[in-house]
């Protein structure tokens, strides 16, 4: 199943800053990369709007080191250290810096590729070491008490909760979530198919609670969609908005940190729930291969911090409870 991207604007306008500190040559060859990494790389427009504001900024710092703007011949790799060094310098944290140098190897890599570079100049720029910090999970008993409280009736009530209990329940990415379309979902069956990052996809599997809170939303959904006068293409989305669209990864967002407040939860987003179905899903005696697969993670060492945060809990409980570690 691959499903093209929503009908929103495309992400690939040149960014403003561009159009000032590259030539034409270099502004077709920008335009050209992030048409690519939307349409055949499957990323998501915030990553394209990333890379094009990161290698805009690029353009900017060779147009002021050369007194002109930037063209095809100024991609080397004294200038991509010295960009890369001046966003120490102002601050940058190690993880953005690591991300600009991404930005910098693929459109690098995908100007080689095309012939308009001789010999790619950014393998071997230098990159900062990061430390992968531990995600954190939510307390299960608590969580389950909220989710079990008091939601109300209405479609949008139904609706709200379905949400929660399927991004706690399946471990789904909120963009993952908010791309589903009514054709995914195997509610009987208590599975659905995702499109994750890089337009991979694969299948998620729920259980009771998230199966019974989507039934009652499914019976009510179709009076969002009425009430709202949705498009045709709309009518496919599995969750909707009040008027009757595609719910956006925003609104998921504002939904949840409403809905999951709680001062004994603290402040609740889509991917602090995510966290918790790979945390307590593990912690429960769940394999991490299997756990890898239901979040659509390409490498095993992403799941394996997952193995970090269950250590440092049985760490806290010998601190606080054996009598030798008192």
């Amino acid at each position: 199943m691959r499903r093209a991207h929503s009908a929103k604007r495309l992400p690939v306008d040149l960014p403003a800053a561009a159009v000032e500190t590259a030539d034409a040559s270099l502004q077709a060859a920008l335009q050209a990369f992030l048409r690519e990494l939307w349409h055949l790389g499957g990323y998501s427009e915030r990553t394209v709007d990333a890379y094009g504001g990161d290698l805009a900024a690029f353009f900017g710092c060779v147009a002021r080191a050369t007194g002109r703007q930037a063209g095809l011949s100024d991609l080397d790799a004294a200038h991509m250290r010295l960009w890369l060094a001046s966003q120490h310098a102002r601050g940058a944290s190690p993880r953005s810096v690591v991300r600009r140098r991404s930005a910098l190897r693929r459109f690098t890599r995908f100007l080689t590729r095309e012939g308009l570079l001789e010999s790619d100049p950014a393998p071997h720029l230098p990159a900062p070491k990061i430390g992968r910090p531990l995600p954190r999970a939510l307390d299960a008993g608590k969580l389950k008490q909220v989710l079990e409280g008091s939601w109300g009736s209405s479609a949008l009530d139904l609706r709200d909760l379905s949400i929660c209990e399927l991004l706690y329940g399946a471990g789904l990415r909120v963009s993952e979530l908010v791309g589903l379309d009514l054709t995914d979902l195997d509610v009987d069956g208590g599975w659905l198919r995702v499109m994750g990052k890089g337009a991979r996809e694969r299948t998620a599997c729920f259980g009771t609670h998230a199966k019974a809170a989507l039934k009652r939303y499914l019976d009510v959904r179709d009076q969002l969609y009425q009430q709202g006068g949705g498009t045709e293409a709309e009518a496919a989305a599995l969750f909707l908005n009040a008027r009757g669209g595609r719910l956006s990864t925003r609104s998921v967002q504002r939904i949840v940190g409403r809905r999951l407040w709680d001062p004994a939860l603290g402040k609740v987003n889509p991917h602090l729930l995510r966290h918790s179905f790979a945390t307590h899903m593990l912690d429960c005696g769940a394999d991490l291969r299997a756990i890898q697969a239901l979040l659509g993670h390409r490498s095993l060492a992403t799941t394996e911090v997952y193995t970090h945060v269950s250590i440092a809990k049985m760490r806290a409980a010998v601190d606080k409870a054996h009598p030798r570690s008192r």
